[in-house]
């Protein structure tokens, strides 16, 4: 064996017991706390262990506990909306917050951002996920749910497995600040998969427009089709109502399409077409002109939504979090009239 192999050689439970002079069995149940080991046996075989630099084999540990001690999260929004600048942003501020407070737990956060045509479930090893604003019949739901495990929601249907992102919150704030902005005929551009946050602002819109008395005008489109999905869709409600003079677009990849279509119809946003998008991510900070977007407190969400899985791996049940800091309006050139 050569010297670069001796170094980079794993120390094993039999090394530790030939160093200490006792049976692997006897190192075993000192390291893991277990069988009946006096206190100086056990120490001395720590004591050994941390001098030869002896590190526990995570898939030992895994063949006899059966944990993983990983989470994973997951999402089935489509990449065509979720990926690039939109993945950077919602996706990553989740995932960094989640890491976070797995880590200090205890546990590692895998990452599955969304690939279509592309089980992630297939490819992780995991003790339970925390799943991003599911669909209705949601396929990844369905599968963890096949292979029992345990999971919960950011932005799903209420409940205390769910997370909640206050979508209803965040629908009032950004349509009632249009019409604060002067919005005589807002519309609204949605995604047409049914998520709790899409029906979410329909409602809010609708029963907006019935209080405040304009007539409603709505469109929907795929997720799938992603930024021209929303540049379509705007464009076709744009061309039919020409008396639209703001528009409430919560997906955001939607919402940069729907600045595009803006201008190809000849209107310039923030001045005579108001817009305004869900998420304060990259996508309507580096838009032109910049949106107006909520501030969700991902940070605030991330951390409740690890510390909710934990205790259901934990305990097998989940009491409802506490309150979640409320969404904040940020206020951007598309609604100010400049």
């Amino acid at each position: 064996m050569t010297t670069s192999q001796q170094k980079h050689k794993r120390v094993t439970i039999a090394d530790v017991a030939r160093e200490a002079g006792l049976s692997p069995t006897t190192v075993s149940h000192s390291l893991n706390g277990i069988g009946q080991v006096d206190p100086e046996t056990r120490q001395h075989v720590k004591d050994v262990a941390a001098r030869l630099r002896y590190r526990p084999s995570v898939r030992a540990q895994r063949l006899r506990t059966g944990r993983s001690h990983a989470i994973a999260l997951l999402s089935s929004m489509p990449a065509a909306v979720s990926a690039g600048a939109s993945q950077l942003g919602f996706f990553t501020e989740l995932a960094m917050g989640s890491a976070r407070t797995a880590l200090l737990r205890g546990y590692v956060l895998l990452l599955a951002p969304p690939v279509d045509e592309c089980n992630p479930l297939a490819l992780l090893d995991m003790d339970g996920a925390i799943l991003l604003e599911p669909a209705p019949h949601d396929p990844i739901a369905q599968e963890l749910e096949e292979r029992s495990i345990p999971y919960v929601t950011i932005g799903g249907r209420p409940g205390p497995e769910n997370i909640d992102l206050q979508h209803e919150r965040a629908a009032e704030l950004l349509l009632m600040h249009l019409l604060e902005a002067g919005a005589r005929a807002p519309g609204l551009v949605l995604g047409s998969s049914g998520r709790e946050s899409q029906q979410a602002f329909r409602e809010c819109y609708v029963n907006l427009a019935h209080r405040k008395k304009f007539a409603p005008v709505l469109a929907e489109a795929p997720e799938g089709g992603g930024e021209q999905a929303g540049y379509e869709a705007t464009r076709r409600l744009l061309e039919r109502h020409p008396e639209l003079d703001a528009l409430c677009v919560p997906i955001d990849t939607f919402a940069s399409g729907a600045a595009r279509a803006a201008a190809d119809s000849g209107r310039t946003v923030g001045r005579d077409l108001l817009l305004t998008t869900r998420y304060d991510g990259l996508r309507a900070q580096t838009c032109q002109p910049p949106l107006t977007a909520v501030d969700l407190h991902l940070n605030a969400v991330s951390h409740a939504a690890v510390s909710t899985l934990l205790e259901l791996l934990s305990t097998g049940e989940v009491q409802l979090s506490g309150d979640l800091p409320a969404p904040t309006l940020i206020k951007r050139a598309s609604t100010m009239r400049i």
